[in-house]
């Protein structure tokens, strides 16, 4: 009896002894100190798999490329969990010396290490692990398909697209979804004809995924089956049949996107004033119009937007209203929107915009007041400037909207590039020390690495076609050489 009574205090005191040693890794993945980190690396030693584990993962969400050559030999780990893991922060760090040892793991017999192992390849990015990922289609573990079909439409490479309509039949609707995915990214016209037949696939999600790709390769001889799918499909399928048609460009879709724009569902009149924006339409005026009164800020927002695209001079009073709006998605689009009709007589309201809460309200009046080279708000974006970072963080929750959605926006770290841009858009014409001054602070704040990464501007700046500007041809354009402004 006695024997017995102290079994389970000794399991009580293991698990709160492990508890606290988890504890102190955790706290040391949340420190971020060189003795945080060489705790956590020596603890990939440890003989308890638990731990071994806890401190992979720390060290792969730290991105700590010390660790990368432990992480690689925990690949042949004891602990199926710990390899699976290992694999998963190997990717995490995205070192190129990673590439081989990942590739081993494609083999590994435990389904959940190969599946780790092919996504940690995707993240990487490497050609040359097409061709190791490709006999992982044929897995008989769904998810070790699905995760290779993943990696080889990022690959993209000939071998890759092959594999890739080859898995179009995959008994798994992800796996499909992938493949329709990956065909898509690859931009080649020639492959419509074999993504098309997934409008009528059984899943949702894998017409949802043929409309994306469709959209993507401007297909127009997939109208027709776009806009007959239209009349089939419910909400969750319709914001990407939407999109589709949007992209592609055909004035057939016209009357469908307008009749769309009236749909209960919120984002599907999103989506439908999207296109018709997208479009040029003319009708979509009337549209946005009517919409910018909606219920939903989110359909506000996209109304506000597409004026941009329809609108004229005789606009300005309803966008100017829109700067109203209790909800910075509307206010968001109706800048976007005065900065591309280029209604001068606006700036002055536009530049209060500059002290919104919002960055991402923020942002769009930056962009908005160097598109209408508004000299009057120098000092304003200047103070912008001097607030943002070269490096940005990647997303911030800004909103919260109808029915308490969220929405995540990088706007933060967009602004500093976007006010580099602003100015030297208004200093275009004319020396002007101010900016100049402004515009070499600006760049000494910028390391090397930071001027050469591509430029980190609004959506709405980016070109569909052709390279993104860097940072330092951003800082070149505003701050040309003697001999440029000579034409020399």
């Amino acid at each position: 009896m006695g024997a017995r009574a102290k079994a389970p205090k000794v399991a009580e005191v293991a698990r709160a002894r492990l508890g606290g040693r988890l504890e102190k890794i955790r706290a040391a993945s949340e420190r971020r100190t060189l003795a945080g980190v060489e705790l956590l690396m020596a603890a990939l030693g440890d003989p308890d798999p638990t731990i071994r584990r806890a401190a992979a993962w720390s060290l792969g969400s730290l991105k700590e490329e010390r660790a990368r050559p432990l992480l690689e030999a925990a690949l042949g780990d004891p602990s199926p969990e710990m390899r699976s893991t290992a694999a998963e922060s190997l990717g995490l760090i995205g070192r190129p010396e990673s590439r081989e040892p990942l590739e081993r793991g494609l083999a590994d017999p435990i389904a959940r290490v190969r599946e780790q192992s092919a996504w940690a390849l995707w993240l990487l990015g490497d050609p040359r692990s097409a061709a190791p990922l490709v006999p992982l289609l044929d897995d008989p573990e769904p998810s070790v398909r699905w995760s290779a079909a993943t990696a080889l439409g990022r690959l993209g490479t000939p071998e890759a697209r092959e594999a890739l309509e080859g898995a179009l039949g995959d008994p798994s609707d992800r796996v499909r979804r992938e493949a329709i995915l990956g065909l898509g990214r690859s931009l080649d016209p020639a492959l419509a004809p074999r993504i098309r037949p997934g409008l009528e696939d059984p899943a949702r999600r894998v017409r949802v995924a043929a409309a994306v790709a469709l959209g993507k390769l401007r297909d127009r001889p997939s109208v027709g089956a776009l806009l007959r799918r239209l009349s089939i499909d419910g909400s969750w399928v319709r914001p990407a049949l939407l999109v589709a048609l949007g992209r592609i460009g055909d004035p057939s879709a016209i009357p469908s996107l307008v009749q769309e724009s009236e749909h209960p569902a919120s984002w599907v009149r999103v989506c439908a004033i999207q296109a018709l924006g997208a479009l040029a339409a003319p009708e979509g005026h009337d549209v946005a119009i009517r919409h910018l009164e909606d219920v939903a800020w989110s359909v506000r927002g996209a109304a506000a937007e597409c004026l941009g695209a329809v609108g004229s001079d005789a606009d300005l009073a309803p966008l100017l209203r829109m700067l109203e709006d209790p909800h910075p998605w509307p206010r968001r689009g109706a800048l976007y929107s005065i900065g591309r009709l280029r209604l001068w007589v606006g700036a002055p309201r536009v530049r209060d915009e500059l002290r919104h809460r919002e960055a991402e309200v923020r942002l769009a009046a930056v962009w908005t007041l160097g598109r209408l080279q508004d000299d009057g708000a120098r000092d304003g974006i200047a103070t912008v400037l001097r607030n943002a970072q070269p490096s940005g963080p990647a997303a911030d929750t800004f909103a919260v909207g109808d029915g308490g959605v969220k929405i995540l926006s990088d706007a933060e770290g967009r602004l500093f590039d976007t006010a580099i841009q602003a100015l030297g858009r208004i200093a275009l014409y004319g020396d002007d020390a101010f900016v100049e001054r402004v515009l070499d602070e600006a760049r000494a704040r910028a390391s090397e690495g930071e001027l050469d990464r591509p430029a980190r501007l609004p959506p709405i700046e980016i070109p569909s076609k052709g390279p993104v500007p860097t940072l330092r041809q951003l800082l070149d354009v505003a701050l040309p050489e003697l001999g440029e402004e000579l034409g020399c």
